[in-house]
């Protein structure tokens, strides 16, 4: 057997447990207007704002305009295979990306905060419980991404 096909069966038999365990963004990250950005007790989150160790996460630092940020954001983005903007206003920036195997959906928002020119950032899986450091990974290939640019 190949390890590929391997893989994929190991894959599959996690899918019913991995799938039922649903977390989505929502009301829950809403206090007075502004988004919180916590990460719930499942290891498929990380934050700029999380309390727990295991799912904190340092911001990006910029020293250009808001606007100039938030294009160099949207320009790394719109290079991320399968991710969709869905929303945007003038300091925050909202993407779904898709997994390339199954499809599941992560969800990452971006918080532009002027007065202290920090990126604040939330990273997580709208599904299941574990995502293989998926989202710390791509959070922190972004960070690479900006290094010189902001």
């Amino acid at each position: 057997m190949t390890a590929w096909l391997l893989l994929r069966m190991m894959l599959l038999c996690l899918i019913p447990a991995v799938a039922s365990t649903q977390g989505a963004l929502g009301e829950e990250l809403m206090v007075s207007g502004r988004h919180t950005f916590s990460c719930p007790d499942r290891p498929n989150c990380v934050s700029t704002m999380a309390a727990a160790e295991s799912h904190a996460i340092a911001p990006y630092r910029y020293q250009t305009s808001l606007g100039e940020a938030k294009d160099e954001l949207k320009e790394i983005f719109g290079q991320i295979p399968r991710t969709e903007l869905v929303r945007e206003e003038e300091d925050y920036l909202q993407y779904e990306v898709k997994s390339f195997l199954f499809g599941f959906v992560d969800d990452v928002e971006l918080w532009l905060d002027e007065a202290t020119k920090t990126i604040h950032f939330r990273s997580a899986a709208r599904s299941g419980y574990y995502d293989f450091g998926v989202n710390r990974r791509r959070m922190e290939d972004v960070r690479q991404r900006l290094k010189g640019k902001l």
